[in-house]
């Protein structure tokens, strides 16, 4: 039953990503303010620092969740081990 998990774990993970890119898009038809906004409006003003910001935010982000779905693996799967 354990080993089921895995994929399911692996497109949680990958879903977080699209959750982030979706809001982002989300915010910015909606006029909705955040992150999406304040990227779109970075854009169009060519605000180096925020979007650098924004990006370094999101990359952030998505390695913080590639990390935990790793961790997840070893507690799911003993056959996977931690190095």
């Amino acid at each position: 039953m354990r080993a089921g998990l895995t994929p399911i774990v692996t497109a949680a993970g990958l879903d977080l990503a699209g959750l982030l890119g979706g809001a982002i898009i989300t915010e910015s038809i909606f006029s909705l303010p955040g992150l999406g906004s304040l990227a779109v409006n970075s854009v169009n003003d060519a605000d180096l620092p925020v979007i650098v910001g924004i990006t370094l935010v999101t990359a952030t982000f998505i390695i913080v969740a590639n990390l935990i779905v790793d961790l997840l693996y070893a507690v799911i799967d003993p056959r996977v081990r931690l190095v």
